[in-house]
């Protein structure tokens, strides 16, 4: 789970990095704009992986 929203805040990151750069919006693009449910779908699943990222931050690391 920890690696599948980590993906997803990646994905996300980039996305934003697009926008800040270039305006473009790569997931509203590919997907059908932004009010498309696909693209909802997709935003709503990044921002709950981030929501889920929170928690690494409290988490104890194991010692390998």
């Amino acid at each position: 789970m920890d690696r599948a929203a980590l993906i997803l805040v990646i994905i996300g990151a980039l996305n934003w990095l697009l926008v800040g750069l270039f305006q473009f919006d790569l997931v509203a693009n590919v997907f059908g704009g932004q009010a498309s449910l696909i693209s909802r779908a997709i935003y709503t699943l990044v921002g709950l992986s981030g929501v889920w990222a929170i928690s690494l931050l409290f988490r104890e690391r194991e010692k390998v």
